[in-house]
């Protein structure tokens, strides 16, 4: 008996280390991000068709999100009330940027971008690119997306895409400031924006 009362407390004394380490790992995982730039550095095409960079986000607050132009619901319903928000808390355009990054850079050129762009919003910015450059800046970003064939049958014909239907919030200095769920509540996406200016 007393043999097992001693296995039962060497095993709680090496789960509370393990629980220990991981909370530790957990919170120096999140110190990481919120000191340091979020994603990756990245070199890709604005929907004008200049070059653009990560420096694009470091530059002031930033709202940062990822479709494509064939999305029919998600993305449209996104941008178009990112953008009323935008307008509402920033209203000369000069304290909060914002931005689509396509993750179908196959289908959306700058050009096909700008015209889904400027149909909605004038304060937000496309970017697209080579295919492969666009899937490493959008992993860096830790953001979810897969082509999904719309016949199984023909995997080669016509497409969706899954993704990530978050908008992300950067602060001025490019560093992850926290989210704006798709379908979220309008008072509180402008609050998050309202912080994310005030910061």
């Amino acid at each position: 008996m007393r043999t097992l009362r001693i296995i039962l407390w060497a095993a709680v004394v090496v789960l509370g280390g393990v629980l220990a380490w991981l909370t530790f790992e957990v919170t120096r995982s999140k110190e990481q991000i919120a000191e340091g730039p979020f994603g990756v550095p990245f070199q890709l095409v604005a929907q004008n068709g200049q070059p653009i960079t990560e420096e694009a986000f470091r530059q002031k607050p930033t709202a940062l999100f990822f479709g494509f132009t064939h999305c029919p619901e998600v993305c449209p319903t996104t941008i178009f009330e990112l953008n009323g928000w935008m307008k509402q808390v920033d209203p000369d355009g000069t304290k909060l940027g914002g931005y689509l990054v396509s993750i179908d850079p196959e289908r959306d050129t700058p050009e096909l971008l700008d015209q889904y762009i400027s149909n909605v919003s004038d304060r937000i910015i496309g970017i697209s690119g080579p295919p492969e450059k666009v899937t490493e800046m959008a992993k860096g970003f830790k953001v979810y997306f897969k082509k999904v064939p719309l016949d199984e049958k023909q995997p080669d014909g016509d497409y969706t895409m899954d993704h990530t239907a978050s908008v992300f919030l950067l602060d001025a200095g490019g560093r992850f400031a926290g989210t704006i769920s798709y379908g979220e509540n309008p008072e509180t996406a402008i609050k998050k924006l309202e912080n994310l200016i005030s910061g």
